[in-house]
């Protein structure tokens, strides 16, 4: 079957279900199924419905309030029951000195994770030498090798009986990413100047990935002068341990070309719009015939089946790359499909 033929079965797969959640998402509000919403003489608004005050007993009193637990107890602990450490190798597999000390990667882990600096943690643990802990980070350190740890520390957790409890559906899982501006006072390639955030200094966007047993499975820092959306789905791809079934960001990790990708791979996109009244709903074209008179929630704009069908070799290329990890989505992205989010298509 040639590539026309193709497209046009991805688009009639995709306009079916898009127009049966019309169908339902009408007939629940002219039911009076869905009370939360609430129309105006210009559009209409959604109401979050009030969380329930939970009965469950409040945690503190079951720890400890004046003892403490030593950071370097809680490492090695940890490191028992996961092997973490296991994962800090050399970068070159011959002509180096055997591994460094545990103190020693374990210092490391502290100056860094803490924001102490590697100098000032040499100067205070002693007899642990500014060289010794320099050349432990500088050639252990890697990020490759600080992600396979933190990944074994997600597979132990991911094992536990009580972080399951947090899940609402034992079945699914909710995972959600949020953005925050740090300023950055030294020299750094990620930095941008952004007057609304830092002022007259720069700073960078920590882009952090949590599902709802809190297990933060990712982060990324990039340019504050980047858009959030455009990171989504390198954190959804990242590791094999955390598997998403439905993805909410704020309106900053949104855009049209986020719910192609993400339905795509697999998962299903769930942002949270401060006003959603303003955003724009599409219908696919061939569906323009339909009587929508009745209908309170209507569509105001077509997708572009054409570059669908088009391009429709090119966007499988993008998404297969991105699944087999040989590259990242906000990489390749960048002008690798020609197909404009602006033109109402629901793919990249």
């Amino acid at each position: 079957m040639d590539n026309y033929g193709t497209g046009s079965i991805i688009v009639h797969l995709l306009a079916q279900p898009l127009y049966r959640q019309y169908l339902t998402t009408n007939a629940h509000i002219l039911d009076g199924k869905n009370p939360h919403i609430k129309f105006k003489k210009v559009g209409f608004t959604v109401s979050t419905p009030t969380l329930e005050e939970s009965d469950a007993e409040a945690l503190q009193h079951y720890f400890p309030e004046r003892d403490f637990v030593p950071l370097m107890e809680v490492l090695a602990t940890v490191n028992r029951h996961t092997g973490w450490m296991g994962e800090f190798q050399h970068w070159q597999q011959r002509h180096h000195h055997g591994r460094p000390e545990d103190r020693v990667v374990y210092a490391g882990v502290i100056g860094i994770g803490c924001a102490i600096g590697i100098r000032k943690m040499a100067r205070i643990s002693h007899p642990l030498s500014e060289s010794e802990l320099e050349n432990a980070v500088n050639w252990y350190f890697s990020v490759d090798n600080i992600n396979a740890a933190s990944d074994r520390v997600l597979q132990l957790t991911d094992r536990l009986e009580l972080p399951k409890l947090l899940r609402h559906t034992p079945d699914h899982s909710h995972t959600s990413s949020d953005g925050q501006k740090f300023e950055v006072r030294v020299d750094s390639l990620n930095a941008n100047h952004s007057f609304k955030y830092f002022g007259k200094e720069q700073g960078v966007s920590v882009y952090t990935f949590r599902d709802e047993r809190d297990l933060l499975w990712h982060s990324l820092v990039f340019s504050a002068a980047d858009r959030e959306s455009a990171y989504v789905i390198d954190g959804l791809m990242h590791n094999d341990v955390v598997k998403s079934d439905i993805h909410s960001t704020d309106a900053f990790g949104y855009s049209e070309a986020i719910f192609g990708t993400s339905h795509l791979v697999g998962v299903s996109y769930a942002s949270r719009f401060k006003n959603l009244k303003r955003q724009r709903l599409y219908i696919f074209r061939s569906r323009q015939h339909l009587d929508r008179s009745e209908w309170k929630i209507k569509p105001t704009g077509y997708c572009d089946e054409e570059s669908i069908i088009q391009f429709w070799d090119d966007i499988l290329r993008f998404i297969a790359t991105i699944k087999l990890k040989e590259t990242t989505a906000s990489i390749s992205s960048a002008g690798s499909i020609p197909i404009q989010s602006s033109t109402g298509c629901i793919m990249p």
